[in-house]
């Protein structure tokens, strides 16, 4: 019984190696879940070869664009593209970096920066729109930043005074002049009396200057301030004969400042040691006693 034996032939080291080399080509191509994967082979340093594997996922991104780039893009290709498909070939074009061009002055500025300066530009238009006046000198600068608060008394605190006195002395020479014109006896007030002449024993004391020895002013105010708080305040340190609180006429809020006077100056130097300096509502008040004038 003849039996037939197949003796191995044997390869050529041709093909081996074209094995070798086929087994290193780089490969392209879709997996299940729609990945494109691309295997690379490279030498390394160190002279081995490597094997590369990147997976790259297609998204569809929605981009609005001008009408006429979106047209551009429908243009039929023309010259070696011609008749393929729309969109960039990778293999005669290079896409690069998606860079948006934004023209402005904020350029090189960060964040904080911009801001800072927008917050600052509002603030300016809005003063522009707005009258600052300091209470003190009419400047126009903030009264917490007068040059002259601690040495100046405000002008509308003069002017009421002044226009005081001048309604004062307008109210008795109209009222002799009516006495004098008409001859007929009426009643005058005790203050009113013998204005032109010499005072009768039981005047005298109303003729007397006031004595504000014993008034305090208190400055730097919160314009939230009311007569009870001043009451409060300083009641603790003796009798108050009378507290006078400076408002606005169309607000009728705090103008800053206020007149407080005790019936006993002991009484006010303690009040004034104790409260100048004394912060309150977010301010440090400022006590003094009353130039008489």
């Amino acid at each position: 019984m003849a039996i037939d034996t197949i003796t191995p032939t044997k390869t050529s080291w041709a093909d081996e190696y074209e094995d070798e080399e086929d087994a290193f080509q780089n490969q392209v191509y879709t997996d299940e879940d729609g990945n494109k994967v691309i295997i690379e082979f490279k030498d390394n340093e160190d002279g081995k070869k490597v094997k590369i594997t990147r997976k790259l996922r297609a998204k569809l991104v929605t981009e609005h664009v001008n009408k006429a780039v979106a047209q551009r893009k429908k243009w039929e290709k023309f010259g070696e593209e011609k008749g393929k498909k729309p969109g960039p070939d990778m293999s005669t074009t290079t896409i690069g970096e998606n860079i948006p061009l934004k023209l402005g002055s904020n350029t090189g500025k960060n964040v904080e920066t911009v801001a800072e300066e927008e917050a600052k530009s509002k603030i300016q238009s809005q003063l522009k729109t707005k009258n600052i006046a300091c209470r003190i000198c009419k400047g126009e600068h903030f009264t917490s930043k007068c040059p002259y608060k601690d040495t100046m008394q405000p002008l509308e605190e003069i002017a009421s005074t002044i226009e005081a006195v001048k309604l004062d002395t307008g109210d008795v020479a109209a009222t002799e002049s009516a006495g004098g014109a008409s001859g007929l006896s009426k009643y005058t007030p005790p203050h009113l009396r013998n204005k032109g002449g010499a005072p009768s024993a039981g005047e005298s004391m109303r003729d007397q200057k006031r004595d504000d020895s014993a008034t305090l002013r208190v400055t730097n105010l919160s314009e939230d301030v009311i007569d009870s708080d001043i009451y409060d305040l300083f009641n603790r340190f003796g009798s108050i004969a009378r507290v006078y609180l400076a408002r606005d006429r169309e607000t009728n809020l705090c103008k800053g400042f206020a007149f407080v006077s005790f019936h006993d100056r002991e009484n006010a130097e303690r009040a004034q040691q104790a409260i100048n300096g004394y912060g309150y509502d977010n301010l440090i008040l400022r006590v003094e006693f009353a130039r008489s004038t």
